[in-house]
């Protein structure tokens, strides 16, 4: 049975993770999601993607610890051992949650429940996070089982949060409720009720803004890690200039010049008070 289905509203694309009873993510989920990854790629009509959980309480629970300790025993009985001077290659879900955060289309999670290790890295790698409040657990508490995260969660959650905030949470495997996560600046909004309607919302003013623009800033900012100071100034001004002279930015800004409107989207203001 699929784990993952996708569909379209207007130009938001949404995929949704299912697997009953636990919401364990797998190596099928890996596969799944690359496959869905190239399918919202693809399609010229979705200019934004939210990615949810499709049973009550789950986004996704966490990757299923059967999985990793067969593969855990498999690798030790043929007595590998590891190095980071031999770096272990990537496989389908570090190149899927990359292929997130290199998509110039913009990613929401909207995590209607728990989410920890696999199925929170997965959350971390989406450009927004919106988390539906009440009794789950979201984060990294994989040390509790003698392993780290292994999914880019240690680089990611450090990026977002700092060192020493990601150090406390991953080195004692706490995790945090939803209001946590957003006082730790995990998340940018924290809902009570449905969190499909905030992402909708949010994913509406995303698909309303030149994609181009969207995705210019969305390049920026994901690939600061990959660029000196000097490189990402000179990203910036070049990309600027081709705002600047594409179609819908001299219509925007034709726009204001004659004063019709300003700048700033009356849009938004209700955002911030729910």
């Amino acid at each position: 049975m699929a784990q993952l289905t996708i569909d379209r509203q207007d130009n938001i694309g949404i995929i949704r993770f299912s697997n009953p009873p636990y919401g364990y993510m797998d190596g099928e989920t890996e596969s799944e999601l690359d496959a869905a990854l190239t399918a919202v790629e693809d399609d010229p009509e979705i200019q934004a993607v939210i990615i949810t959980g499709a049973d009550k309480d789950v986004f996704i629970r966490h990757y299923d610890v059967g999985v990793l300790y067969q593969r855990s025993k498999a690798m030790a009985d043929r007595g590998l051992t590891f190095d980071p001077a031999r770096p272990v290659p990537e496989s389908t879900i570090h190149k899927c949650y990359r292929r997130i955060e290199a998509m110039r289309k913009p990613f929401i999670a909207a995590v209607n429940g728990t989410a920890m290790g696999g199925g929170f890295e997965l959350a971390l790698a989406c450009d927004i996070r919106i988390v539906k409040d009440g009794p789950y657990d979201l984060g990294l508490p994989e040390v509790n089982l003698g392993i780290l995260p292994g999914a880019g969660g240690t680089q990611r959650l450090t990026r977002l949060v700092g060192r020493a905030k990601a150090l406390e949470l991953m080195l004692l495997g706490q995790t945090l409720t939803p209001k946590g996560a957003l006082e730790f600046g995990l998340a940018s909004f924290c809902v009570k009720g449905d969190v499909m309607k905030k992402a909708l919302e949010v994913a509406s003013l995303l698909t309303a803004r030149s994609s181009r623009a969207v995705g210019h800033i969305k390049d920026l900012v994901q690939g600061i890690d990959n660029r000196s100071i000097e490189e990402g100034f000179a990203r910036e001004r070049t990309l600027f200039c081709d705002l600047m002279v594409d179609a819908r930015g001299l219509e925007e800004m034709g726009k204001m010049a004659t004063g019709i409107r300003d700048i700033r989207d009356p849009a938004l203001a209700h955002l911030k008070t729910n």
